[in-house]
């Protein structure tokens, strides 16, 4: 998400920030500012280390709420800021969190306040590494995040990349947009866990000349939305994108490519490994048969594109002897659940979204129906990501009630 309108939401939580010292402490004040503007309520604990790289006002004016420093803190009214903190909170999420936090957590020392608030904890603990790579890919730091996640701890990162040091590697810490992306798919319900999700997305680009192309007003909003949702349900996900300007989801594996026979030939290769195929992408039926090397020039004359039609990617994969579960969507311009049922019942989907594209192709809203063998379900108007997870949810269910082949 690079925007605002990007932030998702989501059921207001009570989230306790802790911070660590190190460079990475700057993120933490837009990662502030992106849970209050999701509508969370967001208390932050610093270490004195942290106090040297951004000043607990920031995070006071950020949040709206007092900012505590000092396990003696005297404002609680039993005197107890580390039991009182971790009790209230649904999440407690340190970011950054140093390579001496992580060591203290891994071996439960409680020297301060954010070290014993996470052992007071009754909430899930969450931790964002963020250091050197040399720091990162010691072999002390590697057990001790080893022993964090068998506890029952949940590592955000970190990201690769250009570090304060000058260096480029693994250990710095993931983008704040990433975090409450990822935090807002930590509350989710893991319907589809153990699933492996294989999901086709945006349009595709069928070349003429080297310089000109047939394609579709598609964004990819829609298919990347669900890769997201599929992602927090616990699933394995897999997205094949056509050409579009999103970032890719974290995550998840993406295979970028241009054309349908591109696309069909990433999924087939891809199908393998999966046991749900949703085909989100808005496939260009014709491809240009007559491609030229070069540009095609105007003193050349008119061009006579000539067209043939593209192979049917979930026709093909729904009919494979071992097809997975598969989910199709259907774009129609008028009788929308007339088509879109013919279509799921021609293809023998067990799930079809259907839409209309004049309010559905490159919006952030979406308004769809859901048609299964039980009927259709009509969904309301709602962001992509919300009926993203509608979707999910619906799929869960019929997943869950599937009898074994």
């Amino acid at each position: 998400m690079n925007s605002a309108k990007g932030i998702m939401q989501m059921s207001s939580k009570r989230i306790l920030l802790g911070i660590t010292g190190g460079i990475a402490a700057y993120k933490a004040a837009e990662l502030t500012r992106l849970l209050i503007k999701a509508g969370h309520r967001v208390e932050v604990v610093m270490t004195a280390g942290a106090t040297h790289f951004v000043a607990p006002l920031t995070f006071q004016a950020l949040s709206g709420n007092p900012v505590y420093t000092d396990q003696w803190d005297d404002r609680p009214a039993n005197g107890m800021a580390h039991i009182d903190l971790s009790r209230r909170a649904d999440a407690f999420l340190i970011a950054p969190a140093s390579a001496n936090t992580l060591a203290k957590l891994a071996h439960g020392q409680c020297d301060d306040l954010l070290t014993t608030l996470a052992a007071a904890r009754t909430c899930p603990l969450i931790v964002a590494p963020a250091m050197n790579r040399q720091m990162w890919e010691n072999p002390p730091n590697q057990r001790n995040i080893a022993t964090l996640g068998a506890d029952g701890v949940t590592i955000f990162g970190p990201d690769r990349g250009e570090q304060a040091c000058g260096e480029t590697g693994e250990g710095r810490m993931m983008e704040p947009e990433a975090i409450a992306e990822l935090l807002h798919g930590f509350f989710r319900p893991k319907s589809l866990a153990g699933r492996r999700v294989l999901l086709t997305a945006g349009p595709t680009f069928e070349a003429i000349d080297p310089v000109r192309g047939i394609t579709n007003i598609s964004s990819g909003k829609m298919g990347y939305a669900l890769a997201r949702a599929c992602r927090d349900a616990g699933a394995e996900v897999t997205l094949i994108s056509g050409p579009t300007a999103l970032p890719a989801p974290v995550g998840l594996t993406r295979i970028d490519v241009q054309s349908a026979d591109e696309m069909q030939q990433a999924v087939l290769g891809q199908v393998g490994t999966c046991d749900t195929f949703i085909a989100v992408a808005a496939v260009a039926d014709y491809r240009v048969k007559n491609r030229t090397e070069h540009k095609h020039k105007k003193h050349e004359g008119p061009l006579d594109i000539q067209l043939e039609e593209n192979p049917d990617i979930l026709r093909t994969v729904a009919a494979l002897p071992a097809a997975p579960f598969c989910v199709g969507f259907a774009a129609e311009s008028r009788d929308l659940l007339e088509h879109a049922e013919r279509k799921r019942r021609d293809k023998k989907l067990p799930l079809l979204v259907a839409n209309l594209v004049q309010t559905a192709m490159g919006a952030d809203d979406n308004q769809v129906v859901l048609l299964d063998d039980h009927g259709a379900h009509a969904l309301p108007a709602m962001p992509k990501q919300a009926v993203a997870e509608a979707i999910v949810d619906h799929l869960a269910a019929l997943l869950a009630n599937r009898l074994p082949n």
